[in-house]
């Protein structure tokens, strides 16, 4: 019994491992199948040969074509450099970066300054010294207030320095070369800011009748202010001036003892005798 049980599983394994190695050698002798080559189709795109600064006019070497991943081809994409041949950069553009059509301005626009203007703004350049350009970190794309300080032609006692304007966007920042009150060339800086009709009024009328400054500050802070301004006197409180005279001082008398007088009879004689607080004679 115990013989006919062993035998049994023998054979099972066997047809087992039969089985197993006929499903191997059909797997085995199958042909192979090819592998799959996926094809992606590629977009020439124009990019920046080198970095272009703002108002650039696009020249042929500025410009290159690349190839593009056909699924990816950011929005406004120019495929031919004729496209964009003659138009103004109106934002900084850097190597390979695509010229797309946000950041270059239709042909008719030309180049320069004034195709980065927009609508209903306006441009408006003071001079200013290093100092007050805050020593050459006025660069174009910087954000700054701009204070002023009034002191009637220095013929007023309490001059007053107060913000103006703020969060003004500038646009250029260079070096120009002027005369001088005594004829020789100086070199002066000038900055352009973005301003508003009204506001290009205020720095206008500012300049000319004060002192304007310079604030830089963070581009992500945009949030304004409100301040009263600061005059002179509270920065150097006035004190009050004691006026001694010169003349000489004269000793104060000491105060008069009370005095009173009384008629003393005397037979017939009358006499008048004077006393003092104390009733003495």
């Amino acid at each position: 019994m115990r013989s006919r049980r062993l035998f049994i599983v023998m054979a099972l394994a066997l047809l087992s491992g039969l089985a197993a190695a006929w499903l191997a050698l059909n797997y085995l002798r199958q042909p192979e199948s090819p592998i799959r080559t996926v094809e992606t189709s590629e977009t020439e795109v124009v990019v920046a040969a080198r970095d272009l600064s703002l108002g650039t006019v696009l020249t042929a070497e500025d410009v290159k074509l690349v190839g593009w991943p056909g699924g990816l081809v950011p929005e406004g994409y120019s495929s031919s450099v004729e496209e964009v041949l003659g138009r103004g950069v109106i934002t900084n553009v850097v190597l390979n970066e695509p010229l797309i059509s946000s950041k270059i301005a239709v042909k008719e626009a030309g180049g320069g300054l004034p195709i980065v203007i927009p609508e209903g703004m306006r441009g408006i350049s003071v001079r200013v010294d290093d100092v007050i350009s805050i020593a050459g970190f006025v660069v174009p794309g910087t954000r700054v207030d701009v204070l002023v300080t009034l002191d009637a032609g220095g013929q007023s006692d309490n001059p007053i320095t107060k913000l103006i304007l703020q969060n003004m966007a500038v646009l250029t920042s260079g070096q120009v070369i002027e005369q001088g009150t005594d004829g020789e060339p100086i070199q002066v800086t000038v900055i352009t800011l973005l301003a508003t009709p009204e506001d290009a009024e205020t720095l206008v009328l500012a300049a000319t009748r004060g002192r304007i400054q310079l604030a830089l500050r963070n581009t992500l802070d945009i949030d304004s202010v409100t301040t009263e301004g600061v005059r002179l006197n509270s920065l150097v409180p006035t004190q009050r001036r004691v006026v001694r005279s010169s003349a000489p001082r004269r000793a104060t008398p000491p105060p008069s003892t009370p005095q009173r007088q009384i008629e003393v009879w005397r037979g017939n004689q009358v006499e008048t005798e004077t006393l003092d607080e104390g009733g003495s004679r």
